[in-house]
């Protein structure tokens, strides 16, 4: 795992202090809870943006039909 230094206002460390005591995990623990989540709904967004992007992308195909398309790989 990588090192990485921060560097916090005194008020968010006397709050990560509080919410230490009271859960009874060190303040490490808190930040890299808190960094897997904003990564994790990040890249939530990021998946949903990309559907939203590719929605509609076929809507000017005519219907391709299952059967056609496994005859087609048959060929291969």
């Amino acid at each position: 795992m990588l090192e990485t230094q921060l560097s916090l206002s005194e008020q968010i460390q006397n709050a990560l202090g509080e919410i230490s005591q009271r859960t009874g995990k060190s303040v490490n623990e808190l930040i890299y809870e808190a960094i897997e989540i904003f990564v994790s709904e990040n890249q939530q967004k990021k998946r949903r943006d990309l559907m939203h992007k590719a929605r509609g992308i076929w809507a000017d195909r005519e219907y391709l039909n299952s059967r056609d398309i496994r005859q087609e790989w048959d060929r291969f």
